[in-house]
Parts: C-alpha cells; structure tokens; sequence
C-alpha cells in the first residue's frame, strides 16, 4: 500500500521532485509542507531505503501512470501458443526452415507446440516420430525447454517447448530462408491420407485435424 502525505510514517525522508531533482533528506513535516506549498502531495515510493524515498508529485496523475506502466508490463510479457507441424519424412530444407521460424516464436517469448502426424504406413513406426521429436528437443536446447514432454495422442505426437530466459537463448537456424518445399496441412477437407487394411488393400481415409488451439500454426 502506498502512504501518501500525513500517513507517512518515517521521520525522516529523501524527496525528490517530480522531474528527478532531488531535495535531499528532510523531516517528513518539512517535505508535507514543501509538497503542500506547490499544490501536490508527498507520495512514499520506496519505503524500504534508508531513509523512505518521497516524491513531490500530483497523486492521482501518479496513480494513473503507474496503473499504466503494470498494464503495459503485464500485456508485454504476455506469450501466446504457436504450433510448428512435421512429419516423419520432412526434408532437411523444409526442418530448417520450421525451425527457423521456431527460434523465432521462441525469441519473442512464445511457446510452441509441435506436432508430428503419421499417415498410412507411417503408422507401423511410430517410434521414428520420437526420434524426430528428440532431434527438434536437441536443435532447440539453446533456445527452449521442453515444457510438455513427446506425446502419442492417437496419429499424432505432440510435444510443448517453452523459451528460455532472454540472455540465455542462442539461435541456431536463423540464417535458413526460404519457402516450405511441402505444405504440410492437416485439414481434413483438403487431404486424406492412404491407408492399408489387413488384406493389403489401400483406400482412402479422412485425415484428422492435428490441431486448432494455437494462435499461429506453421505447416
């Protein structure tokens, strides 16, 4: 709670100007008076120093600043959900490109999720997505950590990785520009991947939608 004027506390206090000059230390009752004799008031801003800092200032516009300052520092630090997709077989130039632009939403405080899908035959090895998915774990250990380990959820795996502290994150994949060789789109309406029965019989099957939470999604 900040103490303004006459419930300040400490005899004795540092006060400072709304522009940052500085009057030095003072009795309380001399820095109310001074605060007083310009119209303002006198408003506790660090209690903890030794002595209390007190700034000569309009409170209403203090508050008002400061209720601004939080909101703005709050929406800043805000991260939203991204969403990179593979597949197994993702080449090497479409890999670094996704990644790229991983490093990217990471860089910007987000956190990504990724999200592997297997079709058809793909389906027999699903352990190759988690190779995939350790892979992208070691590509990204300068810039993130895992936050939700890799994830079979029915033809899909999904994996979370959170940024790492700012001063902390080192790109890697910055410099790969480009276009995706292969889209790699999920939506049912547009694809439908092949699918083998027991007698070898291969026949169409609707693809399901990977996903549909993320802000932004990189296919």
């Amino acid at each position: 709670m900040t103490r303004i004027n006459d419930r300040i506390r400490a005899p004795r206090v540092r006060v400072v100007l709304a522009n940052g000059d500085q009057l030095g230390v003072m009795s309380a009752r001399e820095a109310l008076a001074k605060a007083q004799s310009l119209g303002l008031d006198l408003v506790e801003i660090a209690a903890q120093a030794d002595p209390p800092v007190c700034k000569i200032v309009d409170y209403g516009k203090y508050k008002y600043e400061q209720a601004k300052l939080k909101k703005n520092q709050k929406s800043k630090n805000a991260s939203r959900m991204k969403e990179v997709k593979f597949r197994v077989g993702t080449g090497t130039h479409d890999y670094n490109i996704k990644m790229g632009r991983a490093e990217g939403f990471l860089d910007d405080g987000h956190k990504v999720r990724f999200i592997l899908q297997f079709r058809g035959r793909e389906n027999a090895h699903k352990d190759l997505g988690f190779v995939v998915m350790k892979k992208i774990v070691e590509d990204l250990k300068t810039m993130g950590q895992v936050d939700q380990e890799a994830r079979l959820n029915g033809r899909a795996i999904g994996m979370t990785i959170s940024p790492l502290p700012q001063h902390q994150r080192k790109r890697k994949f910055h410099l790969f520009h480009g276009e995706l060789l292969e889209e790699d789109d999920f939506d049912e309406d547009e694809e439908h991947e092949e699918h083998e029965d027991e007698d070898g019989h291969i026949d169409g099957e609707p693809h399901d939608d990977a996903s549909d939470e993320s802000e932004e999604s990189v296919s």
